[in-house]
């Protein structure tokens, strides 16, 4: 949280409750403040609006609203440390109601009331990871009705005042990943939207017989599209707008009940600009590979972050607004892989595969020494990376290293200054983006020529010559491994295949940084390349040994089409590089 100047005219705001309550906090002469986000939960719960409420197209202007807690006075602003956030959390947990008064609070006095759970900051959380945490500690099994994320936080409901109570005794007791404790708030609410508007049996019936009628059991496919101008639905007066959580929360009950096998949903057509309701979909048909939300208005890729779990291999958006936030193709779908690291489709174009790290060491790469003699498991994958990075860079698109690097990746080129060398003119092509700091003295510059995202960065290296490295002479440093972050260099030699440059033997010192990523991946977050000349002996001594393979010694390197089929290989029978070339090569 960041600090920003605040007027003194108010003591202190809180976060507060949606709509049903309020959370209040009260000032020193007895008055309290009290913030109202109904406004904000209309896009959740508004009734028949098919595009999101105009105030939610636009920045809210009241001043009592705030996402976070703030405590403001005169000159300057206290930041809430993690001291300070547990006292809030623990001053407001003491005046939520305990479990007598939600009792007491609770429809027609009966133990059968809803209430309303809150997980401030609850959206940096996984759902499944979340609830699971939260039922594990639970002494009383729950069912949560519609949970959602609303700006920074997470919220769902539960019924009884025994759930309710369970609930609010584990406040504080779940840690994170980050060791951070996790503020569960608990207040009365009334029914929830998707209750209070549900279906009657009859109504479900005719919307089962119409689904029915649009399921293709050969292909186990769902076809929901422009669902709500059905004319079996319109003829029993049935509104079904996606939007809202009851319609949604119906079709995948029926999905649930009668198509438990289904692979392909198509939701097209369907003005849906949000997926909180979809949600639940990975409990309800787990099996679903291939999801079309094309031609709706989904604005923010933020929205597929409510459905990231799902293992898709192919996904259908164009026709949305989001589509159109992004610079160019490649930003487009690095942002979209980043939800679904399985896709192998996207608006029916086939993406190539991306740098996912094997267990097993390559064979293709036998570094002639490294200076780290580590553990074997933390050596293979540093080989393993370095073999499919520089595959993708020599024999493949660059723009496909996209998915190796963090969003907010940094690189910098540097040519080392060798007055010796005769042949500096060949590395044109490098100088002009050289950042080497001992020459580079002005800070304006060298800030310009570090590239400060993968975006930039990809950008960056597809415009260099096209390459052909030699694995053998490669030399492999691990300088430190921590639990979150592995730094190596990499020193070696490799040719131009192009240009005028075509067939010059270049020496190269690349030093990374990674962390880990999604699905099993190492992510890149600093990037140094180092490019010069090789010297007489390395240029004799660069390809000298070929490349061994299982089946011949005598390639010097994998051939482009081999590579493809690899490749190929590798992402239909899910195996790593190094199996998916042995089993190529014995077809042969």
């Amino acid at each position: 949280m960041g600090d920003r100047p605040l007027s003194s005219r108010h003591t202190m705001v809180l976060e507060f409750n949606d709509g049903d309550s309020s959370l209040q906090k009260k000032e020193k002469d007895g008055s309290s403040l009290q913030g109202n986000l109904g406004e904000e939960n209309l896009h959740c719960e508004h009734d028949g609006n098919e595009n999101p409420p105009s105030h939610l197209q636009k920045n809210h202007k009241n001043k009592n609203v705030l996402e976070h807690p703030e405590v403001k006075c005169n000159s300057s602003t206290l930041e809430l440390n993690n001291e300070n956030m547990k006292l809030w959390h623990d001053e407001c947990q003491a005046n939520s109601p305990p479990e007598k008064e939600m009792k007491d609070n609770s429809q027609e006095g009966t133990l059968e009331g809803w209430f309303k759970i809150t997980i401030p900051f609850g959206r940096k959380y996984d759902k499944t990871w979340l609830m699971n945490s939260i039922q594990s500690c639970s002494s009383v099994p729950f069912t949560p009705i519609d949970f959602q994320y609303i700006k920074t936080r997470a919220q769902f409901f539960v019924q009884a005042a025994s759930t309710a109570s369970a609930l609010k005794n584990i406040h504080y007791k779940i840690c994170d990943k980050e060791n951070q404790k996790i503020s569960i708030f608990v207040n009365p609410s009334s029914v929830p939207y998707s209750v209070q508007n549900k279906f009657t049996t009859e109504q479900m019936e005719h919307l089962k017989v119409t689904m029915r009628k649009r399921y293709d059991v050969s292909q186990q496919a769902l076809d929901l599209k422009k669902l709500r101008f059905d004319l079996d639905l319109v003829g029993h007066d049935i509104e079904m707008v996606l939007n809202r959580r009851h319609c949604m929360v119906a079709t995948l009950q029926i999905i649930e009940e009668n198509f438990p096998e289904l692979v392909s949903l198509n939701l097209s057509n369907n003005k849906i600009y949000w997926l909180d309701g979809l949600s639940d979909i990975m409990e309800k048909a787990p099996q679903v590979k291939i999801l079309n939300l094309s031609k709706n208005k989904l604005k923010s890729a933020l929205e597929l972050d409510k459905v990231k779990g799902m293992k898709l291999e192919e996904l259908w958006l164009e026709g949305n607004p989001l589509c159109r936030t992004y610079r160019d193709q490649s930003a487009y779908v690095s942002a979209i892989r980043d939800c679904f690291p399985t896709l192998l489709r996207l608006d029916g174009r086939e993406l190539s595969p991306s740098v996912v790290i094997g267990s097993d060491a390559p064979e293709l790469i036998k570094p002639r020494k490294e200076s780290y003699k580590g553990s074997e498991t933390l050596k293979n994958l540093v080989l393993q990376f370095l073999l499919q990075y520089y595959l993708i860079y020599d024999y493949g698109d660059r723009q496909d290293l996209l998915s190796a690097y963090h969003n907010e990746a940094c690189f910098s080129l540097s040519i080392p200054f060798n007055p010796n060398d005769l042949n500096l003119n060949s590395l044109e092509e490098y100088f002009k983006d050289s950042r080497n700091i001992k020459k580079q003295t002005h800070f304006f510059l060298r800030m310009q020529l570090l590239k400060h995202t993968k975006c930039d960065i990809v950008d960056f290296l597809s415009a260099l010559p096209k390459t052909q490295h030699d694995f053998n002479s490669y030399v492999v440093d691990l300088c430190v491994q921590t639990e979150t972050m592995l730094c190596f260099s990499v020193n070696g030699m490799f040719k131009e295949v192009e240009g005028k440059s075509q067939g010059c033997i270049r020496a190269f010192t690349r030093t990374f940084i990674l962390t880990s990523g999604s699905n099993s991946s190492l992510c890149i977050v600093n990037d140094e390349m180092i490019v010069r000349n090789a010297s007489p002996e390395e240029t004799q001594n660069a390809f000298s040994i070929p490349i061994s393979t299982p089946s011949s010694s005598s390639e010097p390197a994998p051939s482009k089409e081999l590579q493809k089929k690899m490749q190929a290989s590798s992402k239909q029978s899910k195996m790593n590089l190094k199996r998916s070339q042995k089993c190529l090569e014995e077809s042969v």
